[in-house]
């Protein structure tokens, strides 16, 4: 079970994450409100806390908060809260053709969830030792120890069985807009799919009356049909509506569903996932970026789970709502999918489509709008254009070094590509702010996500060497700093997975005295304590062999959204980023900051 930490250590690390934001007479206040909020209401709120917890052991206690947390959030999914992640390309050039590899990803998405659903998916475990526990005797053995007592078999030979909780929402899965509060809603009986191109709504059933999948062919057969339909696009697309505010997209659905639409948004809410298929080529990774983040705004339900986004030159990605799971299940999703349509594909660009009748088949939903439909629709689609003019992506490429070269120096590839952030902004913008840093907690049951403050003392004072000092300091002094970020940062990090960061337990107390009718403690009211929570350097990292880049918008304003991946010999870095930021700038300066700190480690300034 997700812990709840101790209240001073949260305190204690609160402090922490706030000296290196702060000078020292609003640190002193700030020290003196959170001293005084750990012997006071703190400390009720806390035991509090602990108390709901031993009373729900079914769950964690950071689950219930943080879904409302999402699902009361009224801002629009797409570019706040929508992630993407897109695929690497199938190494087969002639697979990257639209319908090879939107049939062969649909036919794997489907295996994956049929596996998934009969009981047969191998379990996300996490190997600290894999020579002994990745292994097939582990397997035989652990298979027939009964269930309450075979973590602790795992946990013998250091292997950590992961929450997979939220797998059953990948599918058949969406957010329903509702005044004040979404929903999530799954309907595991829906059979077909939902296919959109060119702003038109498509699905056909891809499991029969048996709960067998249809035959590739056949599947191919459909998406040729919808690929060669020349119907002209929809005057009112209403993918637009959900990328609008949530209670005006509540609203505007409650129309919808009174002008006679239910059937139709009963298809749409209930598929089991959205295959989106785009019309144009992927020019760069630039396009790419802003085609799986937000696209054209016609051509996607933003509220499924996911929708599975394919271009016309085969380029695929996954752009996923946040607030019914994180990145893990959608990782391994697409882990296996990749896997499984790249190595053992159901078709090949020889195969023929079955000689099925796909117009009998498949059924374009058509959706009556009245003149209020329209209307918001139209502003909709207003809102999301000006949102996405406004938005910008950069990207960058660092070929000097990687992952190898960091770990043969002894020093963490996470905590260089952090403290390379944090030097960027110092010689931006001559500051250090608020930063953020998502770490799974799936190693608990019902865990999220914990946040790790990259910026801390250490990478203030090493940042202010390298970007004011670099001259005055000797390599070996400026080794000593860059290890001393390491040595930290991988604290940070083993803290947070192991539900030992401080951010959720605040939250988790906040949360017991709005819901218990307690006024909202001073120590939530302090200036410095909003100001560590506007994530002006919003982060996030994954490496995986089946994708190419991932991203997502800035959490604030005046903030960078920050996509990274450390390779072997390479790291890749994905900003987004509104007009108040320069993100171009931005990544000159972490280009600037990683040859810096490479060659120092390499013995050279």
């Amino acid at each position: 079970r997700l812990p709840v930490p101790k209240l001073e250590d949260t305190i204690r690390r609160y402090l922490n994450a706030q000296k290196p934001l702060l000078n020292d007479d609003q640190f002193r206040k700030t020290e003196e409100l959170a001293h005084h909020f750990e012997k006071g209401i703190g400390r009720e709120l806390h035991e509090k806390l602990v108390a709901q917890d031993n009373q729900n052991k079914h769950t964690s206690y950071i689950t219930g908060p943080w879904f409302d947390m999402y699902l009361k959030a009224r801002e629009p999914v797409v570019l706040n809260f929508n992630a993407f992640m897109s695929f690497n390309p199938d190494p087969k050039p002639e697979y990257n053709n639209q319908l090879i590899r939107a049939t062969n990803m649909t036919v794997s998405a489907i295996r994956f969830m049929k596996t998934f659903r009969a009981g047969y998916l191998e379990p996300e475990v996490f190997h600290l030792n894999p020579e002994k526990s990745d292994t097939q005797l582990f397997k035989n053995i652990i298979r027939f120890v009964p269930s309450s007592i075979s973590w602790f078999g795992a946990y013998m030979v250091n292997a950590y069985p992961l929450d997979m909780s939220q797998y059953f929402r990948l599918f058949n899965s969406t957010r329903l807009p509702k005044l004040n509060r979404d929903e999530l809603y799954t309907d595991e009986k829906a059979k077909h799919l939902l296919v959109l191109r060119n702003g038109n709504f498509y699905v056909f059933d891809v499991i029969d009356r048996d709960g067998n999948m249809l035959k590739p062919s056949e599947i191919q057969a459909h998406l040729k049909y919808i690929l060669s339909d020349n119907s002209p696009a929809p005057a009112f697309p209403l993918g637009y509506l959900s990328s609008e505010n949530r209670d005006t997209w509540a609203l505007l659905r409650k129309q919808l569903l009174e002008n006679g639409n239910e059937e139709a948004l009963q298809k749409v809410d209930s598929a089991v996932f959205c295959l989106s298929l785009d019309d144009f080529p992927v020019k760069d990774f630039v396009h790419l970026s802003h085609t799986m983040l937000h696209g054209d705004g016609a051509n996607r339900w933003y509220d499924k789970s996911f929708n599975l986004i394919i271009t016309k030159d085969g380029t695929a990605g996954v752009n996923f709502e946040h607030s019914w799971g994180d990145g893990v299940a959608v990782l391994r999703f697409q882990n296996e999918v990749f896997k499984d349509s790249t190595q053992t594909p159901a078709i090949s660009p020889q195969s023929q489509p079955a000689s099925v009748d796909s117009s009998r088949a498949v059924q374009k939903l058509d959706f009556k709008l009245n003149d209020a439909l329209k209307g918001g629709i139209t502003k909709a689609k207003q809102k999301f254009d000006a949102t996405v003019e406004s938005l910008s992506l950069n990207l960058i490429q660092f070929h000097e070094g990687g992952k190898d070269l960091l770990k043969q120096k002894k020093v963490s590839p996470d905590a260089v590509a952090q403290l390379a952030f944090q030097m960027a902004f110092l010689r931006q913008y001559n500051q250090t702010v608020a930063t953020y840093e998502s770490c799974s907690t799936a190693a608990f049951k019902h865990g999220r996500t914990e946040t790790i403050r990259p910026a801390s003392v250490h990478t203030k004072k090493c940042s202010e060497a390298f970007v004011r000092g670099l001259s005055k300091h000797s390599t070996e002094e400026l080794q000593k700093l860059v290890e001393e970020c390491s040595k930290y940062h991988g604290r940070l990090t083993k803290e947070a997975a192991m539900g030992q960061g401080f951010d959720r337990h605040l939250f988790g107390l906040r949360n017991v005295a709005s819901s218990t009718g307690i006024a909202l403690p001073e120590f939530y009211q302090d200036q410095a304590y909003a100001r560590l929570n506007h994530n002006i350097l919003s982060t996030s990292t994954l490496v995986s062999p089946a994708v190419q880049l991932g991203g997502f918008g800035p959490v604030v304003a005046d903030g960078f959204g920050v996509g990274y991946q450390v390779h072997d010999d390479w790291i890749g870095c994905n900003v987004s980023s509104y007009p108040t930021r320069n993100g171009k700038e931005f990544l000159q300066c972490v280009h600037k900051s990683l040859e810096d700190i490479f060659n120092v480690l390499k013995g050279k300034k």
